[in-house]
């Protein structure tokens, strides 16, 4: 999509007064960023193809450190696929053959409420699956976010594979399977809301899914759910709580949520652009446009740079969720020349003014590439060529911190780059993942045109009050 395009779709989406307010986007392609993208998709698409077991579909939680396999990871594996095929880098058969062996595995996988020899639970998956038998690693919990996360990837597979042909037949099958066997209503614990998760030793988590975050796929899937679906009062809960989150920053008035994997990974299958729910009717913006314009506020915190980080301006820039270098506390010095205690963090859910301890991960303005890559381009370009220790053999390392340079500290992760500061050598499934999705979103709508023909998802979305736009 040209970026005359996308700026009429705005004025259709958000209002003609916005988009007549938006900075006129001259960020026509050039061959360098051509390249750099074309790069980095490929390295990114890489990662889940090459380190994904292809016996079993299990993607790695985090990699070249050993590790357990993630669902969430899983997920965005099963979504990376297809990305792959319309970019040639594989055949639809070799992506057909990959989704439909990690369907089938995660179908014959074992369910019930004991603490070993299973993989989840009423439907449920855990956080965490062991990479060679599936099964429960550790005492992790039944996450039903991170389920979500394994069930969007599955939709995507389903909407994609559409052939009448006997395997692509079955994907779609064992899709609805694995959907319909999610009990949604046990999870709503306190209802109408649903819970984040449970265990066998504890019971259900004390919390719940309440706006604004990452979470609002959950409660589109229990919507759309073909067998179980929880009520429409549902997602009034979810969104009861969003006057708190409303507010202005740095000159934007948004649902704000500090860390910007939470503007992002619903993002990553549902396109917003101009489909509204009772909310955002009221506001007179859509998701997609709140998004943008919180990737605007992290551009500007950056240059603003409150705390006096290493590094932050406007053109690096990206606080959310990743890996750190260790949990310490140190004598910092900041870019006024003051010395102060801070707080430094091996990995959190980073956002601006939350956790905030100078580390910045590239994904962050690399999945915000569709909402306004007239940015996010030129802060991944930047990065690459200011911090080459970044990059990888799968694109960039999840995260660097240029304020951490203490040689003598023990790290939980990653190593320090001589005059350049700490730099992680591990790369994660859930950050790699909304990467690759949303460079494919914004290079030919590539997941979000496969999603907006899937019934589940339509359901889902109606049922939560959305009108307008293509749901129309």
């Amino acid at each position: 999509m040209d970026l005359l395009t996308r700026r009429a779709l705005l004025a259709q989406g958000t209002g003609l007064a916005l988009a007549a307010a938006l900075p006129a986007w001259g960020l026509a392609p050039t061959p360098a960023s051509e390249a750099f993208l074309a790069d980095l998709e490929r390295r990114t698409f890489d990662f889940f193809w090459e380190t994904t077991d292809p016996r079993t579909g299990l993607a790695p939680d985090r990699w070249p450190t050993p590790s357990f396999a993630s669902i969430a990871a899983v997920g965005f594996a099963l979504s990376a696929y297809p990305v792959g095929v319309a970019r040639g880098y594989i055949t639809r058969n070799q992506a057909r053959d990959r989704t439909l062996t990690t369907l089938r595995f995660f179908a014959g996988l074992p369910q019930g409420p004991g603490k070993t020899g299973v993989a989840g639970y009423k439907g449920f998956f855990y956080h965490f699956l062991d990479m060679k038998e599936g099964l429960r690693f550790a005492q992790c919990e039944l996450s039903t976010v991170d389920t979500a996360l394994l069930l969007m990837g599955a939709l995507h597979a389903q909407s994609f594979f559409d052939a009448d042909q006997p395997e692509e037949a079955s994907i779609r099958g064992l899709v609805d399977e694995l959907y319909g066997r999610v009990d949604w209503a046990w999870a709503q614990v306190r209802p109408p809301s649903v819970g984040h998760g449970w265990t066998p030793e504890k019971g259900h988590i004390p919390n719940d899914w309440k706006g604004y975050n990452e979470a609002m796929m959950v409660y589109l899937l229990a919507l759309g759910s073909p067998t179980r679906p929880v009520k429409p009062e549902a997602y009034d809960a979810w969104i009861s709580t969003y006057d708190r989150s409303w507010g202005e920053s740095y000159g934007q008035n948004l649902l704000r949520f500090p860390p910007l994997f939470g503007h992002q990974f619903t993002h990553c299958w549902v396109d917003f652009r101009g489909i509204r729910d009772a909310y955002m009717r009221g506001k007179g913006l859509d998701y997609f446009e709140n998004s943008r314009r919180a990737t605007y506020v992290q551009q500007a915190y950056a240059k603003a740079n409150p705390l006096g980080w290493q590094g932050y301006s406007d053109e690096v820039w990206g606080v959310t969720a990743s890996d750190g270098p260790a949990d310490i506390t140190l004598p910092y010095k900041t870019t006024s020349g003051k010395i102060e205690k801070r707080r430094f963090i091996s990995y959190a859910g980073r956002g601006m003014g939350e956790h905030d301890d100078g580390t910045l991960a590239p994904y962050g303005a690399g999945s915000s590439i569709a909402f306004a890559p007239e940015i996010c381009i030129p802060a991944l370009m930047a990065i690459k060529q200011r911090y080459p220790h970044t990059w990888g053999r799968y694109g960039f390392w999840d995260a660097f911190n240029p304020s951490f340079n203490y040689p003598d500290v023990k790290l939980q992760h990653g190593r320090i780059e001589p005059g350049k500061g700490w730099v992680d050598t591990d790369m994660l499934g859930i950050d790699q993942g909304p990467m690759l999705a949303m460079m494919g979103n914004h290079k030919g709508e590539l997941i979000w045109s496969a999603m907006r023909k899937n019934a589940h998802l339509v359901k889902g979305l109606k049922r939560a009050g959305f009108t307008g736009g293509w749901l129309g």
